[in-house]
């Protein structure tokens, strides 16, 4: 059973735990993290989740993401959440979200990162990921508009593009 922390509408922590999954009280907030990792190309590394996954099963999606576990930082669980899926060790230290969305059930925080992987040196864990491979923003956008792609609004996609190599960019 995976625990999260809980939060307040201000991401005050509530001192509580609960189940990942399990219906949040009133002004209960968890954090989930979401890995954008762009080359020196500017293009995006996405990822086909599994078909097992019980949320968007098959469906295109940034890097990597995933819950905040309970005891863990935000940054913690970006590092944790893109080695379990990608396998790769990727060192965040020092690196904020370059962006935090709410979301009905809590906060969304986007890392954005510029590294040139080779698909290779990917290990993809089979039970959340089917494949993995390099996209550009228009490529994406029609996936979306073809319902392949998890349903971000369009603009924050290219939000996501523009933001790189701006404040918050980690090139590590």
């Amino acid at each position: 059973m995976e625990m999260v922390d809980l939060y307040d509408e201000n991401r005050l922590p509530l001192g509580r735990t609960a189940e990942r999954y399990a219906p949040k009280g009133e002004g209960e907030y968890r954090v989930v993290v979401h890995i954008c990792v762009f080359d020196s190309r500017g293009r995006l590394l996405i990822q086909q989740r599994s078909r097992e996954k019980a949320v968007w099963p098959e469906a295109w999606d940034v890097s990597a993401a995933g819950g905040v576990d309970a005891g863990e930082t935000s940054r913690q669980a970006a590092e944790r959440e893109f080695r379990e899926e990608l396998g790769v060790a990727l060192d965040l230290t020092g690196v904020r979200p370059s962006c935090t969305v709410n979301f009905d059930g809590g906060f969304d925080d986007f890392f954005l990162v510029e590294r040139d992987l080779g698909l290779e040196e990917l290990t993809l864990q089979k039970e959340e990921v089917a494949r993995a491979r390099w996209a550009e923003l228009p490529e994406i956008l029609d996936m979306v508009d073809r319902g392949e792609f998890i349903d971000y609004p369009k603009s924050f996609l290219a939000f996501l593009f523009d933001m790189r190599g701006t404040f918050g960019f980690c090139t590590k």
